[in-house]
């Protein structure tokens, strides 16, 4: 997936979007998306990850 800016994703991106957004593989963000601490949102079968949540959680990752 071709790199955008930040405002051209989607506010609730898909494993696919969110591996594009923080230059991960897919597999990396499904990993991620299966973590109980990563913000995720179930609708359906689909599972989503709120961007600003997203963010909110790299913030907390990051090492003063």
């Amino acid at each position: 997936m071709k790199r955008m800016a930040y405002e051209d994703y989607s506010d609730v991106p898909n494993a696919e979007q969110l591996a594009a957004l923080l230059g991960i593989s897919r597999a990396s963000a499904y990993q991620l998306m299966n973590r109980a601490d990563f913000p995720t949102l179930h609708i359906g079968k689909r599972k989503l990850a709120p961007k600003d949540k997203v963010l909110a959680w790299v913030d907390r990752q990051t090492m003063p």
